[in-house]
């Protein structure tokens, strides 16, 4: 199966591409629709997209544009009704279940809007949870979650639990969750919606420093214009078409 190139042992943060010049991501024509009973509702409409390895996108546009459908795509959680969809060499469309499951446990990290924390676990066990899934040992989840922890300013909040810290804290910790695992591409689903101005912009330009220095894709979706003016590149969506897409100099 040609997706299983991307289960190979990769160091930290490596490519998931096997040709450099190929898009990281692309969606070719794609088109999905959902049932609600008898109702179908067409969530995206001839979407098609090329983001490179290493790009800071935003996928704006307001609720029902289709962003998060794209998320979802990206993300393997749902497949396209038509069109294509790759991420690397994986295809996922055709991907099997077990290689869906294990792509995203192993190359992608999802930051949500309502952090997703496990409440009865503390913060660097959260933190390492992904890691745990895979296997690492116990040692080696700390020793990652450490540095992430003090990288992300939230050094010594390792033993608190969720309903202990404040939305910014929890929303690191959910920083450090996805980065943990050292994942291809970082998909982002309106994660500066429950969050106050400043903690949101401290957040954002964390967010881009580390897109700098390790090199990781985010993927965001938002409708938030703090997102949208940190984007380096931002794509439109309106009634699941693209009506926009430009690049910026920030």
């Amino acid at each position: 199966m040609r997706g299983e190139a991307l289960y190979l042992p990769l160091s930290p943060y490596a490519s998931l591409l096997t040709d450099a010049n190929m898009p990281l991501i692309t969606l070719s024509n794609v088109y999905k629709t959902y049932r609600h009973g008898s109702l179908e509702v067409t969530a995206l409409t001839d979407f098609s997209l090329e983001i490179a390895e290493g790009e800071f996108i935003v996928l704006a546009g307001p609720s029902g544009s289709g962003k998060t459908t794209v998320l979802n795509l990206v993300g393997g959680l749902d497949r396209p009704s038509a069109g294509a969809v790759t991420v690397g060499a994986l295809e996922i469309a055709s991907a099997s279940a077990a290689v869906l499951a294990d792509y995203r446990l192993r190359r992608v990290g999802f930051i949500f809007q309502s952090y997703n924390l496990i409440p009865v676990l503390t913060a660097a066990e959260n933190a390492e949870f992904t890691l745990m899934l895979q296997g690492v040992p116990r040692p080696e989840r700390r020793r990652r979650v450490t540095e992430l922890f003090i990288e992300l300013g939230i050094e010594g909040l390792e033993e608190r639990r969720p309903g202990d810290l404040s939305g910014g804290q929890q929303q690191r910790v959910a920083i450090a969750r996805a980065l943990a695992a050292a994942p291809g591409v970082v998909l982002a689903d309106e994660p500066t919606a429950n969050l106050d101005s400043h903690t949101a912009e401290e957040l954002l330009d964390l967010m881009r420093d580390l897109n700098r220095r390790r090199g990781v894709t985010f993927l965001f979706s938002s409708h938030d214009d703090r997102v949208i003016g940190r984007a380096r590149r931002v794509v439109r969506l309106e009634d699941g078409r693209m009506v926009g897409d430009s690049t910026t100099n920030r």
